[in-house]
């Protein structure tokens, strides 16, 4: 079964963020944009080069209005000691949040059976809490920031022009499409 355009599940946990443990909610993103943003683990390869492109883009995301948190099945004790150890990690300005007993995970579907770990998964909720876009990539592959900050764009701009959708590639400020009988079979 899908996630998109389902009610986000609730969520808590702790967090290393800026020098802090601090505790988490789904509650702290009511009413926003959200990017969940699961790896499977710290001091791994494919996932400090990830998280360290969120870092390089979240200025951009805060601009927006979009709350990011990265999650991994590890400790926020975890977190901490690999943000004081990596330069890439240690770019990090938005929450970690630990997820030990592999809830969270689960319940967005993207914990892998029997290894503990979360699948490379990101999840945009919307400010109603509804799923809007999910990505799940397999261990190898690396997710690209800049493509998802054009998705986060489009799909603010759909939920704030209802009844409009955006064609492959859309930049914002390009042109978007309004279903009907008479575009139907036209493109």
């Amino acid at each position: 079964m899908s996630l998109i355009n389902t009610k986000a599940a609730e969520w808590a946990g702790t967090a290393y963020h800026n020098g802090d443990f601090v505790d988490l909610s789904s509650e702290d993103h009511k009413g926003s944009w959200a990017i969940l943003f699961f790896y499977p683990a710290d001091f791994t390869f494919v996932c400090p080069t990830e998280l360290e492109d969120m870092a390089d883009h979240y200025a951009e995301f805060e601009k927006m209005g979009v709350k990011v948190y990265a999650f991994s099945t590890d400790k926020h004790f975890s977190h901490k000691a690999w943000h004081d150890s990596s330069e890439r990690i240690g770019k990090i300005t938005f929450p970690m949040v630990g997820d030990p007993t592999c809830k969270i995970a689960e319940d967005f579907e993207t914990l892998r059976p029997g290894e503990g770990a979360a699948d490379r998964s990101t999840i945009v909720i919307d400010p109603d809490g509804v799923i809007q876009y999910v990505e799940t990539t397999s261990e190898g592959v690396g997710r690209n920031a800049a493509e998802l900050l054009r998705k986060v764009k489009a799909a603010q701009y759909i939920y704030n022009h209802p009844g409009e959708v955006c064609p492959a590639k859309w930049e914002e400020g390009e042109e978007t499409l309004a279903p009907s009988f008479d575009l139907s079979g036209k493109l």
